[in-house]
């Protein structure tokens, strides 16, 4: 069984930065693809950024440029890397997982049978 585990997030001012990070384990392989989604509350979720297997990464259009999804695959790690935060980034993160998976190309949740339970980040104006 796939188990994700988010952890970095927080409270920050508008401007600042947080690195999330989402420890996954249970799964053998390479072959996964995972993503980062969020949900404010009184809103839908939705996808932030994405990364397959060979490196290849996706991005929500509004979060181009501010955020970076990254792995480590030695560490069995994924991160997101935040950016010129604004208070309309408050939301609960989740981090998700699809294994035996060569390549997704779009941030569906659906798509995605693994999830953590999530991480706060609030930021403030």
């Amino acid at each position: 069984q796939v188990q994700l585990v988010e952890s970095g997030g927080g409270s920050v001012q508008a401007g600042g930065s947080l690195r999330l990070s989402c420890a996954a384990s249970g799964y053998a392989g390479s072959s996964i693809c995972m993503g980062w989604f969020r949900q404010a509350p009184g809103k839908e979720r939705e996808g932030v950024a994405g990364i397959n297997p060979d490196g290849s990464t996706m991005y929500a259009d509004s979060m181009k440029g501010r955020f970076t999804i990254s792995k480590d695959n030695a560490k069995n790690t994924l991160y997101l890397q935040m950016n010129s935060l604004t208070p309309e980034d408050t939301a609960m993160y989740y981090c998700a997982a699809r294994v035996r998976c060569s390549r997704l190309s779009r941030l569906v949740s659906d798509w995605y049978p693994y999830w953590g339970q999530g991480t706060q980040v609030t930021v403030s104006s």
